[in-house]
């Protein structure tokens, strides 16, 4: 069979749960990536076939989207072209991770294809939102990534269809401890605004992951480390807890740790706001933002909080896609399974 899966890849949530998929995906065909974005700072270790620009997302300094960048690089006729020229016709089944061109290139000649994703869980009305929902952001959600074929990934199975976080095989074999550092991957905030509030803080040590770093720096109590995969995980493994953005990836795989979690959604992205919602709902501490209270905010929930891994119960990554395509196959029967 083959597969082209298409990949939103303005973070580096999408990629990495990518590069997990994509042995056991190989199982059943030969799959191409197209990977769409381009302010992603992790490794692609995959068989990127396309990439395109697509449409990126842009923060401020202190955290928030950048509006007025992420609508100054839309050009609709260059991306009219790009949908126009994916060869979605020549693959057997299309995967959309929250994916536009892909999305749109399929529906314009007709092409089914699965958004599969933690993007595509919010097609259920029952997956968690914020108390003041926004119409413009529910239309984005249900329209961005169109397709009447839905998997999701989220925390809990809000729908049938919905699927837990995937976590990678390097942490199943993990032995989690307590160290003496807590974990921070925070990109949407500059370095120079993080080291604002992290910087002397006594008695507390920072591992933070930063796109702006090249090399591992130490910095009094903040060490400054590139983006890694594996680092990143070592990192999580020995932390005493962790800091992050309240997406999807980071989080779940804390949650699975048993590490004590504080989430610090975008500000403008709604899908965050969900997702801190949703992970309330686990005793994670939600932070509007970075600010002046901070350290007293810090020592309380290192006082306070002694984590323990939530009732999720987790898949390991082999079986959540032979549940995929048993799905894939199963809505399209014969003409299909003939591929693999």
């Amino acid at each position: 069979m083959k597969i082209l899966y298409a990949v939103q890849a303005t973070g580096n949530g999408h990629i990495a749960r990518a590069i997990e998929l994509a042995p056991h995906l190989n199982q059943y065909g030969n799959v191409d990536f197209f990977l769409s974005g381009s302010n992603a700072s992790l490794r692609p270790d995959l068989n990127v076939k396309f990439r395109s620009k697509g449409l990126s997302l842009f923060y401020t300094s202190t955290g928030a989207l950048d509006s007025f960048k992420i609508l100054k690089q839309l050009n609709p006729i260059y991306l009219n072209k790009e949908i126009k020229n994916l060869p979605v016709h020549e693959y057997d089944l299309v995967i959309s991770d929250f994916e536009y061109i892909s999305a749109k290139a399929c529906n314009r000649i007709g092409k089914p294809f699965w958004h599969w994703g933690h993007q595509a869980s919010f097609q259920s009305v029952n997956t968690p939102r914020p108390l003041k929902k926004s119409p413009f952001s529910e239309f984005v959600l249900k329209n961005y990534c169109s397709s009447p074929y839905n998997v999701g990934f989220h925390f809990k199975p809000y729908e049938n269809w919905i699927q837990p976080p995937v976590i990678k095989e390097a942490l199943w074999h993990a032995k989690p401890h307590f160290g003496k550092h807590i974990t921070v991957y925070l990109p949407h905030y500059s370095d120079s605004e993080l080291k604002r509030y992290l910087y002397g803080i006594e008695g507390i040590k920072f591992e933070v992951f930063s796109k702006e770093t090249k090399r591992i720096n130490n910095d009094y109590n903040i060490t400054w480390l590139p983006v890694s995969n594996e680092e990143f995980s070592q990192s999580m493994i020995s932390s005493s807890g962790v800091i992050c953005g309240a997406g999807f990836e980071t989080p779940a795989e804390a949650l699975f740790l048993g590490k004590p979690l504080i989430v610090i959604p975008i500000q403008g992205q709604y899908e965050q706001h969900c997702n801190a919602a949703a992970l309330e709902e686990f005793n994670v501490t939600v932070l509007q933002r970075l600010d002046l209270n901070f350290s007293s905010i810090l020592f309380k929930w290192l006082k306070s909080n002694h984590s323990i891994r939530p009732l999720i119960k987790f898949q390991r990554t082999e079986t959540i896609v032979k549940s995929f395509i048993n799905n894939v196959l199963s809505t399209h029967g014969m003409a299909m399974s003939n591929s693999i």
